[in-house]
């Protein structure tokens, strides 16, 4: 299964973040996956984008299964981490508050693992970069 379930995966972490109440409160329509990112971004709003994946096999004799360790940043212009900090807060409350539902496979675990809030130069003065990952297996083998 290595890589099989990767498209559901992302489409289910966009279709949460999207939807989710609290953070488009925050953020309006300002979720996107990387490679939709539009190069009109207005600069003084503050955004989410689902970033860089890495998969690797977790496998064995008896089953099939990938981990998948994902990205998630938040991308700000405003003075200082707290407006940044609120929408990261947001970001892994909707990913780990509840399961998500996964084209083709079964999400077993989906966990927060690490952030770095980091100063930018402009465009973005503020970045939150969280890392989650997410075990999956296959619904039919």
């Amino acid at each position: 299964m290595s890589y099989g379930a990767s498209d559901g995966l992302q489409r289910a972490i966009y279709a949460r973040l999207s939807g989710d109440a609290a953070l488009t409160a925050l953020v309006g329509s300002g979720v996107f996956d990387a490679e939709d990112l539009p190069s009109s971004t207005n600069p003084a709003e503050t955004y989410v984008v689902i970033g860089a994946e890495r998969v690797r096999d977790n496998g064995s004799a008896t089953h099939v299964g990938a981990v998948h360790d994902f990205t998630v940043a938040v991308h700000s212009v405003a003075e200082g981490f707290s407006n940044a900090k609120q929408v990261a807060a947001a970001v892994g409350e909707a990913l780990t508050g509840s399961a998500l539902s996964v084209a083709d496979a079964h999400l077993i675990c989906l966990r927060f693992v690490s952030a770095r809030a980091e100063r930018t130069r402009l465009p973005q003065r503020r970045r939150i970069t969280m890392r989650f990952q997410a075990l999956l297996e296959p619904t039919t083998p």
